[in-house]
């Protein structure tokens, strides 16, 4: 693709993405760019745009250039730098399925999905290289054959493609809603109603970087949640949700804005006394449903409640 742009604009690897500005009213490019990729930080926002990689309707923009209605903007992201540390590590996998396609595993809470400057080795990816031959080059260098994440202290399904094919497939299957992912939790509280749905932009926390939040809709992206209530005990409810969306953090987010925070969640959950101690939130992606992306067929996989959160509930219940 040429852009009309005096100087290389995405020369050589990389990524090119197009978004279009659609609200009403104008917004600094910088402000509405962090609010759109919630992934980066602000201020690797603010190196992509100093460094003339964002564009506006084809032309070179500044930080606070306003954006109004029905600009097109032009975001090129650079590879990512090799990381030496992505090595593979033997690894105990609890694979569910497995062919040359993809691999389904259920990951256990306290494990990080993907290398970052923070966990540099002892991930899922690190065991899956050293499980799977041919998964270098899938998806990048920094999360080769991933489709979708967990976070680190969630547990439960999670598909990865052996392919380059099968990654799009996938990837567009959750896209468009045809991949199903079920979540259960154990929250504070119990809700007033049998089930509902949870709609609520998520953006960055206006105050706390590390955390996210339901915002304004003009500084968010959508997010979709649907729950429904499966049992009580106490001041604590079993909750099962279905995700329409997959945006970071978004049912522990949502939880805490309805007020019914999950359980041992360190981020939106302070404050809250917890009945014993727990790796992280009690979260947990106990079924996964998708059509394989070869073979076509329906497969719907499940994981146990693992043995952390089947002894959270027992004590609860003791202690009722």
């Amino acid at each position: 693709m040429n852009l009309p742009n005096e100087e290389p604009f995405g020369v050589g690897e990389g990524e090119l993405i197009e978004i279009t500005y659609n609200h009403p009213l104008p917004m600094r490019l910088d402000r509405w760019l962090v609010s759109q990729r919630t992934e980066q930080s602000r201020s690797s926002i603010q190196n992509l745009i100093n460094s003339g990689l964002v564009l506006i309707n084809y032309k070179r923009a500044k930080a606070k250039t306003p954006l109004k209605k029905d600009d097109n903007v032009q975001l090129w992201l650079p590879p990512p730098e090799p990381l030496p540390y992505l090595s593979p590590e033997k690894m105990n996998l609890d694979i569910l399925f497995e062919d040359e396609h993809i691999i389904v595993v259920n990951k256990p809470s306290g494990l990080t999905v993907h290398p970052a400057p923070g966990h540099k080795t002892g991930t899922l990816v690190n065991g899956l290289l050293a499980h799977c031959k041919n998964l270098p080059g899938i998806n990048g260098k920094l999360r080769p054959g991933i489709v979708h994440r967990l976070d680190k202290d969630t547990s439960g399904c999670m598909v990865v493609a052996k392919s380059q094919e099968s990654l799009v497939n996938l990837q567009l299957q959750i896209k468009n809603k045809i991949a199903s992912r079920n979540y259960l939790a154990i929250v504070h509280g119990v809700p007033q109603k049998s089930e509902g749905t949870i709609v609520g932009n998520i953006g960055r926390h206006p105050s706390n970087r590390k955390k996210y939040a339901v915002v304004k809709n003009e500084s968010g992206r959508y997010a979709c949640t649907h729950w429904k209530f499966i049992e009580n005990f106490g001041n604590y409810s079993l909750i099962s949700f279905k995700l329409d969306t997959g945006r970071t953090h978004q049912i522990r987010v949502h939880c805490s804005h309805i007020n019914h925070p999950i359980v041992g969640d360190p981020l939106y959950g302070r404050c809250r006394k917890i009945p014993c101690s727990l790796n992280g939130q009690a979260l947990h992606a106990n079924k996964l449903g998708l059509i394989h992306p070869i073979k076509g067929n329906e497969m719907i996989f499940e994981a146990e409640m693992p043995p952390e959160l089947q002894k959270l509930i027992k004590v609860i219940k003791k202690r009722i």
